[in-house]
């Protein structure tokens, strides 16, 4: 390969998932180009211009293609290039590099959000004709199972007709009418979160004291629009973009190109309104959950929380293990060692810092806290969410 590479990207940019893959992307060429990209000319563009540009793209000497799968995936592979692509609509890509969803700890995740606020009725509302997010949905089912519960599945009419994006609103709040309240609900992205808080209006029912609504992808412009603004896992897309450029900078340069895949993780959960209560009818425990989240960063211990909700602490164990299947010491490592996990993603301080604002004496005492709880140091955590910029 001479010269500097040219890429074809193929990526929706309308969206958190693909607008973070072409950061990474972007992020890698910064340190390791600098590459020349072709993106989709925008809708504006005569349609035969479009069409016609693809065809012409190897006489432009493109070098490789990281696409969406997509209606033009035979055209691109006929150009015989390096290929990866990214979240596979019907199924993954055989021989080909692909960026797939790591849809167990996403699934996981969101069963534990809704888990620990209290609720014991679940659901899932996704598309069913794609693979990410049936996968999506039979892990969080998987998860609610372990939890001893149950989760029901939205099912789109089956007339092709009858699927018509105004009317689904309707058949969502159908469904939603027809299970026990409350309820905590998973969809596979935010925009799918928005057709849910709809049906809920339509249906007449509250978010989030009858239907907790969390969604996948943390595109915050979707979330802050919804009402109430959404709850959400946040994906490390741009680790992903920055992974799959490196790979393909490989791959232009000979390497053998076979079914290597790049896993997209959930980093953790965005809590907003449609999310924000305690479907625990117990008031002392609901009150108990409260006082424990709302000093995440002070070093309480189960005496502390038992003296403010006026319990012996042998009641307030009993209690809270039967209603929330665990015990309040592990309430209180999983509330802190979230909240540490979110602060190591989001925010610019050093891992002394963070351990400073929780209280913690020291920087080790923290590293050993953290790793106890999630089986990895807070230094490798972060690595593995950041991206790796000292290449």
């Amino acid at each position: 390969m001479s010269g500097n590479p040219k890429v074809i990207l193929l990526i929706e940019t309308s969206r958190a998932s693909g607008q973070g893959l072409l950061r990474g992307i972007a992020k890698y060429s910064h340190l390791h180009g600098p590459w020349t990209f072709y993106m989709e000319p925008p809708a504006y563009e005569k349609p035969s211009k479009k069409m016609r540009t693809l065809s012409r793209l190897k006489d432009w000497g493109a070098t490789g293609v990281i696409a969406r799968d997509s209606a033009k995936i035979d055209e691109l592979l006929s150009m015989d290039l390096p290929v990866i692509i990214a979240n596979a609509t019907k199924d993954y890509m055989p021989n080909l590099p692909n960026i797939v969803d790591d849809c167990e700890p996403t699934g996981a995740m969101a069963a534990e959000h809704l888990l620990s606020r209290g609720f014991r009725r679940f659901a899932y509302c996704g598309f069913d004709d794609r693979l990410w997010s049936r996968k999506r949905g039979e892990a969080f089912a998987k998860s609610i199972k372990e939890a001893g519960y149950k989760a029901y599945f939205y099912k789109p009419p089956r007339l092709r007709g009858q699927r018509l994006w105004e009317n689904e609103p309707t058949y969502i709040a159908d469904w939603l009418k027809a299970l026990s309240k409350p309820l905590g609900l998973m969809t596979c992205a935010d925009h799918r979160s928005q057709h849910v808080i709809e049906a809920c209006r339509i249906a007449g029912l509250h978010v989030p004291e009858e239907v907790a609504v969390l969604g996948v992808d943390n595109d915050e412009l979707v979330c802050d629009l919804s009402d109430p603004p959404l709850s959400s896992i946040a994906l490390d897309t741009e680790r992903a973009g920055y992974e799959a450029a490196e790979l393909l900078d490989k791959l232009m340069k000979g390497k053998k190109m076979t079914e290597q895949r790049i896993y997209v993780k959930p980093t953790h959960v965005v809590a907003r309104q449609s999310t924000d209560i305690l479907a625990i009818e117990d008031k002392d425990i609901a009150e108990a959950v409260r006082f424990i989240r709302q000093n995440s960063k002070s070093l309480i211990q189960v005496v502390d929380v038992a003296e403010h909700v006026a319990l012996s602490r042998r009641s307030l164990e009993r209690r809270f293990r039967r209603i929330l299947g665990w015990a309040v010491h592990d309430e209180i490592k999983r509330v802190r060692t979230n909240q540490i996990a979110r602060m190591l993603v989001e925010a610019e301080l050093s891992i002394s810092q963070i351990a400073l604002s929780f209280g913690f004496p020291g920087v080790g005492q923290m590293c050993r806290f953290f790793r106890r709880e999630k089986g990895i140091n807070p230094q490798a955590y972060r690595k593995s969410y950041a991206i790796k910029l000292n290449r």
